[in-house]
């Protein structure tokens, strides 16, 4: 618990600096431990990867709460930096179900969470802006039932859902996600500078930014000078990780090739590397 307490101190304090940090997103523990080896000071899991990673799309249900958790704290016990945990929708409707994941990553290690309004609904996308709200506040309470800080990230995807009015709607549920309780708020899809910088002035607490998205190459150095607090990339390096598996097996397959291989770090590299860090 002290070391989790210690965790939770560093990953607030993040938030609270006027620098911003990347924060890259893992799938497993071995994901886990080659972005912590690379020198970033938190890293989170992705809902993504996860599903991909157990042969299953990244949709409602695919992949249970247990299910998520479990790897969640493989991620956390496998790295020595802070963890912050993707709980997408909070894996339930009512605020109460909510309230009970936030508990369950907290015991799991995680030392921040986000909860997204998307409700996977194709007539209607997007919580009600109330029960939203009531939904980051019991998250809230949840989390101050712990000992130490918890980073609670409300997430809002009126881009993703191609909202009539994104802009206005994500500044409205931001605001109500902050008075709820959140200490950062994540708007993804967001495509051009302007509008993150116009989130980050309008918006009182931290925004974090996903990069990887096609359409978005933005570079750490212009999120910084805007204000951007964090910056994740979601799901993107699972991504690429699978693209680069279907590439190497249509070359194997088609034309008896294997240059894949050329870049691979040698198995006693990856052994030593391991090794160090492995808890027997």
């Amino acid at each position: 618990m002290q070391d989790q307490f210690k965790k939770a101190q560093i990953f607030l304090s993040l938030h609270q600096q006027n620098h911003t940090f990347v924060m890259p997103n893992a799938w497993d523990a071995g994901s886990a431990k080659m972005l912590a080896s690379a020198g970033f000071k938190a890293i989170a899991t992705t809902s993504a990867g996860i599903a991909f990673s157990l042969g299953r799309p990244d949709s409602e249900n695919a992949v249970s709460r247990d299910e998520m958790l479990q790897s969640i704290q493989r991620i956390v016990q496998a790295v020595s930096l802070p963890v912050s945990a993707d709980l997408e929708a909070g894996f339930g409707r009512t605020p109460e179900v909510v309230a009970e994941t936030i508990q369950l990553a907290i015991k799991a290690g995680a030392v921040g969470g986000n909860i997204e309004d998307f409700t996977s609904d194709k007539q209607k996308p997007l919580f009600d802006r109330a029960l939203a709200r009531d939904r980051i506040r019991a998250a809230r309470l949840a989390a101050d039932n712990f000992k130490w800080p918890f980073v609670l990230t409300a997430r809002t995807d009126c881009y993703l859902v191609e909202h009539a009015n994104p802009f206005a709607e994500a500044l409205e549920r931001a605001q109500l996600y902050c008075e709820a309780g959140a200490d950062c708020i994540f708007v993804p899809g967001v495509k051009d500078l302007n509008t993150i910088e116009q989130l980050v002035r309008q918006i009182p607490k931290p925004l974090s930014v996903v990069v990887g998205l096609k359409g978005s190459p933005f570079s750490v150095q212009q999120l910084a000078n805007i204000g951007v607090c964090r910056i994740t990339i979601g799901g993107s390096l699972a991504r690429a990780t699978y693209a680069l598996i279907r590439k190497a097996a249509q070359e194997m397959l088609v034309s008896g090739q294997f240059s894949y291989a050329e870049e691979q770090i040698p198995d006693s590299e990856l052994c030593e590397f391991f090794a160090k860090t492995y808890a027997t």
